[in-house]
């Protein structure tokens, strides 16, 4: 049934209560004091958690010129996992399962068959038992592992979902890393945000971090894959497609020297209003902002060393992951990219080891712009990536009845997944 226009009307009329602060002339130009006074280098309780690497500066590229220059890397590869989300049984079981897969253009299709498949488990019943040891299947070409999640009642689906998700992608990424041979592109983060995040969230949490080797098995992934790749001098970048940090955005509002209002929810925001081009012109009821679509727009390099960045930093303790190489080699790098295109903010992170050198940052700013620029989004080695490891809804939906089958159970259904027919999944 839909809304009559009444009652449309209606709802619409509330917006009229709201007076949101600050016009948009204004918060455009605190941008631009933020950018001008805070950001290079911007501190919070004495230490420094972003600075750049090289000359802090916004720059603009047009789309189809930078789409027809000459690569800077002959071949890309993308790497990406999907799951199946966090799923309850009643007979207490939660499972997730994730499989992780890479991509490479030219395409090489044995490694586009190859998959890393993870299923995480968590029950409150401590007699229940897994075989973890890895197995391989479909020829070889594939391998596979189930684990055990320790009792976390109150964060069993964040759990499960999280150590599928970055066992299956870090693992499958180091059994393939020889494969590339230019520029590994991961999916998402460079080091995985979701588990970092953990520490700051709650202390059972925090305690899981410190006492289970899981996800300081995983973590160690990551920083033995950054290792491998500099010792080969290959770079890899994580492409996020929605970055949603608020390092600045909080380091600001905590910041007594900022005396005003931060209207910002999050970095990306903060961002997109800094690199948006365009200009007011007259309009019919007054003037109205025109956005400039001709250009992408990108900022300078940054080194993230606040927020779920801190342990990879050079004083960060890595969650007590043993570093190889010099510490400020680890470190979180990026930079961001507006897409004026769908007014889209994308931020790309690479390590430190690979940024410092002025020549290889260049490379890889000019790389993922004209992938950003061909693609009209995300890169297109990412979204073959993506396609590779997607589980459709149709799959998941059958993979959780092989479970029913397997366990002699069912899922413990809610009547949400009864009225929407289990489309959220």
């Amino acid at each position: 049934m839909t809304l009559d226009p009444v009652h449309f009307d209606g709802i619409a009329a509330l917006a009229g209560r709201i007076d949101h602060g600050a016009d948009e002339r204004d918060r455009r130009a605190f941008a631009e004091t933020v950018w001008e006074s805070f950001l290079d280098p911007l501190y919070h309780d004495g230490r420094t958690v972003l600075e750049s690497v090289d000359e802090r500066a916004r720059r603009f590229v047009d789309c189809e010129a930078v789409a027809l220059r000459d690569r800077e890397f002959p071949t890309e590869h993308g790497l990406d996992a999907g799951t199946i989300n966090p799923t309850t049984f009643k007979n207490g079981l939660v499972i997730d399962i994730a499989q992780a897969a890479m991509s490479a253009t030219p395409s090489d299709l044995d490694l586009h068959r190859s998959r890393t498949t993870v299923m995480t488990v968590h029950s409150s019943d401590e007699t229940m038992t897994v075989d973890e040891t890895w197995r391989k299947f479909d020829g070889g070409y594939s391998r596979s592992r189930a684990v055990k999640i320790p009792p976390l009642p109150r964060f069993a689906e964040g759990v499960v979902h999280a150590l599928a998700l970055y066992l299956a992608e870090s693992t499958h990424a180091r059994d393939h890393a020889e494969a590339v041979s230019d520029l590994l592109v991961l999916d998402g983060p460079l080091y995985p945000r979701g588990l970092l995040r953990w520490a700051d969230q709650h202390p059972d949490l925090a305690d899981f971090l410190l006492d289970d080797p899981r996800p300081t098995t995983v973590l160690e992934n990551y920083v033995r894959l950054v290792e491998a790749f500099v010792d080969r001098d290959v770079p890899l970048v994580g492409f996020v497609k929605n970055p949603a940090t608020r390092v600045l955005t909080r380091t600001l509002k905590s910041n007594r020297d900022v005396d005003v209002s931060i209207p910002w929810s999050d970095d990306a925001a903060l961002f997109t209003r800094l690199l948006e081009r365009g200009e007011y012109v007259d309009d019919v009821d007054g003037d109205r902002w025109e956005r400039d679509t001709s250009a992408l727009s990108y900022t300078n390099w940054f080194v993230s060393r606040g927020g779920v960045d801190r342990p990879l930093s050079a004083e960060g303790d890595a969650l007590g992951v043993d570093r190889r190489l010099e510490r400020a080699a680890y470190e979180v790098t990026f930079f961001v990219i507006y897409d004026p295109r769908d007014d889209l903010l994308y931020r790309v992170e690479a390590p430190y080891a690979f940024t410092k050198d002025p020549d290889t940052r260049e490379r890889l700013t000019m790389q993922l712009l004209q992938d950003v620029a061909v693609a009209h989004g995300p890169p297109t080695i990412v979204d073959k990536a993506d396609e590779l490891a997607r589980i459709s809804n149709a799959e998941k939906a059958s993979l959780r009845e092989t479970l029913e089958d397997r366990f002699d159970t069912s899922r413990d259904r809610t009547y949400d997944d009864h009225r929407w027919d289990e489309q959220p999944y």
